[in-house]
């Protein structure tokens, strides 16, 4: 009895030592990227909009009614071409009438001149007083005052003749008419814009999270979206001290050179930066977690094992995070669900497809 109680205790454990054991799980996928494929290829290509780097807009220097419009928009014109004219009958009118004064001036200084000899003759013979001398001489002054003052006059008047012609200041294209013959217009309103064609910008907006990486003299790629074959090479001429207060982006203006009738102004342009070579790697900012107060990231050993590699992170940005320290280049790191690996955990690796 005792004998049959043992065997019957001992069939359980002799039960469970036939069971096959439990098989691991499989490996868990994880998408991961290679370390340094994405921080070679990492500048940045910014949207902008072909520019004159000079264009002013320009009007008469005196009011007046335009009879005539010598050009049109688009017309390339030359510096000291007549681009309007105004009605100069007011002007030749004003012209006229301050030459009459000045010849009226001039009479009457000569007159003044001849009595002082006269004056000083008889005050030489003492037959008149100093002081009849000395208002003779104060009337000569006074007439040599006025004469200076009618041919300044004069010459203001000659000057606006020349007013009613409306001249190019540069060489150029109009890119704008504002006013038409018939139209009455004030000194200074704007008639016709022209833009410099000699010197072409790209106006383009850095996001201020990337200012860092723009420089005055940085040289810039340039691709218009008209023919993205032909590459233009340029240089970051001017930056803005102030961001936009819409978009919080900085306008930055980059010089073409070279540039040639393809380029056309309000052209849509892609401008890239070339970055100098770093020793930082951009990782996606899904990779990065913090275990224990520390920036960390599961980096796939060769056995395809994930462990976890402390980091030392430079600057966020929209495309990813710098990393200064802790990774090599060609490490396999995950990048989608790290924060539940954990160390020595088995994975599949996926490498993440290229955009």
């Amino acid at each position: 009895m005792k004998i049959n109680r043992l065997g019957l205790a001992l069939l359980p454990l002799l039960t469970a030592c036939d069971k096959p054991p439990q098989p691991a799980p499989p490996p868990r996928p994880a998408l991961v990227v290679i370390v340094g494929e994405k921080a070679a290829a990492n500048a940045m290509t910014l949207v902008g909009e072909v520019r004159p780097r000079y264009e002013s807009s320009q009007g008469f220097r005196i009011d007046g009614k335009i009879i005539a419009r010598n050009v049109d928009v688009g017309a390339q014109v030359k510096k000291g071409q007549v681009l309007a004219h105004l009605d100069a009958t007011d002007t030749h009118l004003s012209a006229t009438a301050a030459l009459a004064d000045v010849r009226a001036a001039e009479a009457n200084h000569a007159l003044a001149l001849t009595e002082v000899a006269r004056q000083r003759q008889l005050f030489a013979k003492k037959f008149i007083s100093a002081s009849a001398l000395d208002s003779r001489e104060a009337e000569l002054k006074i007439s040599s005052a006025r004469l200076a003052q009618v041919k300044a006059q004069a010459n203001v008047s000659g000057n606006q003749m020349q007013y009613t012609n409306l001249t190019a200041d540069r060489d150029g294209v109009v890119t704008e008419i504002h006013a038409e013959p018939g139209q009455v217009v004030k000194a200074g309103e704007a008639v016709v814009k022209i833009a410099d064609t000699q010197e072409i910008e790209v106006l383009v907006s850095v996001p201020e999270s990337r200012m860092a990486e723009v420089r005055v003299n940085t040289a810039v790629n340039v691709r218009m979206w008209a023919n993205r074959q032909k590459i233009y090479t340029g240089v970051v001429r001017e930056i803005a001290p102030a961001a936009e207060s819409a978009t919080r982006a900085f306008n930055i203006r980059v010089s073409i050179k070279a540039s040639d009738a393809a380029v056309k102004l309000g052209m849509t342009a892609g401008v890239t930066f070339q970055q100098a070579q770093t020793a930082e790697f951009l990782i996606p900012s899904s990779a990065l977690t913090e275990i224990n107060g520390k920036k960390t990231v599961w980096v796939i050993d060769s056995k395809d094992n994930a462990q976890p590699r402390e980091v030392v992170t430079d600057q966020f940005r929209e495309d990813g995070v710098l990393i200064i320290s802790g990774l090599q280049a060609g490490e396999k790191i995950a990048i989608a669900g790290v924060h539940t690996l954990s160390k020595n955990q088995p994975v599949k690796p996926m490498l993440e497809a290229a955009p």
